[in-house]
């Protein structure tokens, strides 16, 4: 199995006036295009996506599906509660033991939680591996996913994935 924890790209300042609810925050112009990029780098890295898992809130869900038109194959998405900000990654790990194998899987989610995450894979705890706005890593696994048992394949921030994506085709 392969897992991709993917963090939401640049989004709106907090701004109780205009998002009363930090959840409907979106993310911002510049935010969704750096988000394109960083997917088609995520696309060209690793192939096939199977599946997306989303923080419901608003920008994750955007990045989400911004990565999901670039990767073409339509993988399913699916809002995941687990992963919003505060919860519990034993929920996740719980989720994810669930797929199959052969899998190819993407989380979009916040900081901490995703670096946590990324700690708990590699080192057996929730030790954090920060990503920045529409960074993100890459992790194997033999089996199911476990604490500890994960092998981390890349880690890489926003620019570096943005110099490694293709160019846009236009239709």
């Amino acid at each position: 199995m392969r897992i991709i924890l993917f963090r939401h790209g640049p989004a709106e300042d907090r701004d109780p006036q205009r998002w009363p609810d930090d959840h409907a925050r979106p993310l911002t112009t510049k935010g969704e295009a750096r988000v394109r990029r960083c997917a088609r780098a995520l696309k060209k890295l690793e192939g096939e996506i199977h599946v997306i898992l989303s923080s419901p809130l608003v920008r994750c869900m955007r990045t989400a599906e911004l990565l999901r038109e670039e990767c073409g194959s339509q993988p399913a998405l699916t809002a995941f509660p687990s992963l919003a900000p505060g919860r519990s990654w034993r929920t996740t790990m719980q989720r994810l033991a669930e797929e199959s194998p052969d899998s190819t899987l993407v989380l979009v989610g916040h900081e901490p939680e995703l670096g946590k995450l990324a700690g708990l894979f590699l080192f057996g705890a929730p030790a954090s591996l920060p990503l920045k706005k529409a960074g993100a890593c890459s992790f194997t696994f033999d089996e199911t996913v476990a604490a500890g048992a994960g092998r981390m394949r890349w880690f890489l921030p926003p620019r570096a994935l943005e110099r490694l994506a293709p160019p846009r085709r236009h239709a």
